[in-house]
């Protein structure tokens, strides 16, 4: 019989809710680049930008975005999606004077602002992270604060 501590509870929910949607941009636009290769690598190209680096970015984004939507490594892909955020910021949207620039520049940063509390929370009780935690006791003290 399940103990009603053991459930999750309304905090629980909402933190899976804000992993799905945060990871969600991550997922499709790491998708959208991935399948039409070619026009991702022509359009990094123009930006100055190598193919390695477009592949990186396709990897980080579809990888870090699974890893927040499904808890695993979750403080880890949080990080890295909230350096990109803030790089992506700081490199691409630097024409503030330009409404849409300065739109996109403050949506970079409130999306890194959510991956630094994910980080800093964890992926909460409905995660593989807490399932891992759970059912391996002898985990090495610095793994355990990882996940």
């Amino acid at each position: 019989m399940e103990s009603v501590s053991s459930r999750p509870g309304l905090a629980d929910l909402i933190l899976l809710l804000g992993r799905l949607l945060l990871s969600l941009i991550f997922l499709h636009e790491g998708w959208s680049l991935a399948t039409d290769i070619t026009a991702t690598v022509d359009t990094f190209a123009k930006l100055g930008l190598s193919a390695p680096v477009a592949f990186a970015t396709i990897a980080l984004q579809i990888g870090a975005g699974l890893s927040i939507a499904t808890g695993f490594l979750c403080r880890f892909g949080a990080l890295a999606l909230a350096f990109f955020c803030l790089a992506t910021a700081l490199l691409f949207h630097t024409d503030l004077a330009n409404q849409n620039e300065l739109l996109h520049f403050e949506k970079d940063l409130a999306i890194a602002g959510g991956m630094f509390v994910l980080t800093a929370s964890g992926a909460g009780s409905i995660s593989i992270d807490n399932l891992l935690r759970k059912r391996t006791s002898g985990l090495h003290p610095w793994l355990r604060a990882v996940l």
